[in-house]
């Protein structure tokens, strides 16, 4: 799977140069209502931080897992404090295949849609092993989303 998203990711980057502004326009066209969430953006600063360290997470789901699996953790807590829906993790991170596989146009292969579906499919698990959230209270217990910590983190609803 690594080999097949790293070479769809290198002809992508090769043919189309930053993928950022494709990524966030394919986003919202499928979330329009996410434009808002980006509002202090002015500059792409924000959008091009995240697509980069969602690309260093991906590459690391696909091979070794060194923190993959504790950083998508972690943001989808940030991102409950921010109010954004659990399920739109999955509609970003489809957002960014469907642009590689664009961007990649006929140098996309058989093998690379399988990887990026296997990628996609082994995320969408991993996500849904975070426990939900107590909406009333918007309470965690880090201990039961990270390997370490203790306590209740609360976090306000916007």
């Amino acid at each position: 799977m690594m080999s097949a998203i790293e070479a769809s990711l290198a002809a992508a980057a090769t043919r189309v140069g930053d993928l950022t502004p494709l990524v966030y326009d394919r986003l919202f066209t499928h979330l329009p209502q996410m434009r808002a969430e980006f509002w202090r953006d002015r500059s792409g600063s924000i959008r091009g931080e995240m697509l980069a360290r969602a690309f260093e997470a991906l590459l690391d789901f696909a091979g070794p897992r060194l923190f993959s699996p504790a950083y998508f953790r972690t943001e989808l807590v940030t991102h409950d404090a921010y109010g954004i829906p659990r399920d739109l993790f999955a509609t970003f991170f489809a957002a960014i295949a469907e642009t590689i596989e664009a961007a990649c146009g006929d140098e996309w292969t058989p093998a690379m849609a399988a990887g990026w579906r296997g990628l996609l499919a082994d995320i969408d698990a991993e996500l849904a092993t975070v426990p939900g959230l107590d909406a009333p209270e918007r309470l965690l217990d880090p201990a039961t989303i990270l390997p370490t910590g203790a306590g209740g983190i609360a976090f306000p609803h916007r």
